[in-house]
């Protein structure tokens, strides 16, 4: 049951998306070089929401990973373009797994006042995740870190002051921090990928003999980065239910006000029953997602479990109700002009961003099998 304060969260980002990012403020982001609003960015700072995921004494509002899937859920819902997945939710969790206070006190604050956006870069060939064997590698030349290599499908980093890369070294893998100022960093070539959903902005980076500085140590590098998806997968399958919920409304919206044959679509039985199966798996995709923020929040032992199991049921969930909503609409649902093609871009970038359903699977039957 929601609290208050929950109740209280979710109204206040509801009617901010709704303000804000309604469909006509979705295209004009796809549209943009930056892929975000930057008047929507430091309203959301103002409310606390970039600072969810960050300690109070980092600026933040240092809440929990139920609130974060509360605000996450709700931008799912409006298709919220921006940076916030990789910025206000990766970016705090990588730092706080690194353990360096240092780089969390020079970075943090500046990501909750809305004033930085970064990213991490951690994806090679053949991976979505973190990579078994890295290729992309740093080594000290002089008395400076530089970065070879590259990475692939980075969030946002088109606009990022800061990236942090995955890279190995001798003495096994570590992230370093690479800042890329007005004129870019040195050695570092950003070249903007097209995918499906254009809501999500992504970028092939190369680094050569790029600067960079190392952040915590080295040698955990990976299960860092690893432990950070994690956490931030919660937010990411919150999204993936909202949207799910959304795309499910507007196919119920439109089987009550489209009439063929004088009657409403909706009473045909035949809709009946589609609409009925995306309601289930709406409904279930939410409640699966709403869980796994509750597993993380008591730290239960079986949350990565739960994670591994909601990440691939949300993943289809969200395609199937996507994909069966255009079908509700017909041949309307397929234009340019109609938002729900938006969702089933959405639906199906979100399915393979850091992983694929198969993986998630496979991770599942590994955690289950590892408690037995």
């Amino acid at each position: 049951m929601s609290s208050p304060e929950h109740t209280a969260l979710r109204t206040a980002v509801a009617d901010l998306m709704a303000k804000h990012s309604p469909e006509e403020a979705v295209r004009a982001a796809m549209a943009s070089g930056t892929g975000f609003d930057p008047a929507l960015w430091q309203q959301m700072a103002a409310m606390g929401l970039l600072g969810l995921a960050i300690p109070q004494r980092h600026g933040g509002t240092g809440a929990g990973p139920v609130e974060l899937g509360i605000a996450a859920e709700e931008m799912g819902r409006a298709l919220l373009a921006g940076p916030y997945l990789s910025t206000a939710v990766l970016v705090p969790a990588l730092l706080s797994e690194l353990g360096d206070d240092d780089e969390q006190s020079a970075v943090l604050p500046r990501v909750a006042d809305g004033s930085l956006q970064a990213t991490v870069a951690f994806a090679e060939d053949g991976s979505a995740g973190v990579p078994a064997g890295l290729t992309t590698s740093a080594g000290i030349i002089g008395d400076t870190w530089r970065i070879t290599g590259y990475k692939h499908f980075v969030l946002d980093a088109g606009i990022a002051g800061v990236i942090y890369v995955l890279a190995a070294t001798d003495a096994g893998p570590g992230v370093f921090a690479v800042t890329t100022g007005e004129a870019g960093a040195t050695g570092m070539t950003v070249t903007a990928v097209q995918t499906v959903d254009q809501t999500r902005k992504m970028a092939r980076l190369q680094f050569v003999d790029t600067p960079a500085r190392l952040v915590g140590t080295v040698g955990g590098g990976d299960t860092a980065v690893a432990a950070a998806l994690a956490r931030s997968s919660v937010a990411l399958i919150a999204s993936q239910a909202g949207g799910a919920h959304r795309a499910m409304r507007m196919a119920v919206g439109y089987a009550r006000t489209r009439f063929q044959f004088g009657r409403a679509i909706g009473s045909f039985q035949a809709v009946k029953h589609i609409c009925a199966d995306m309601l289930l798996e709406a409904e279930s995709a939410v409640s699966a997602a709403r869980h796994v923020a509750a597993a993380f929040a008591t730290e239960s032992d079986d949350r990565f479990a739960d994670l591994a199991l909601a990440q691939a049921y949300c993943s289809e969930a969200f395609v199937f109700v996507a994909a069966t909503n255009i079908q509700v609409h017909g041949g309307i649902g397929f234009t340019w002009e109609h938002p729900a093609h938006l969702y089933l871009r959405r639906a199906r970038g979100d399915a393979q961003l850091w992983g694929s359903p198969a993986g998630y699977r496979e991770r599942y039957l590994n955690e289950i099998g590892a408690r037995a």
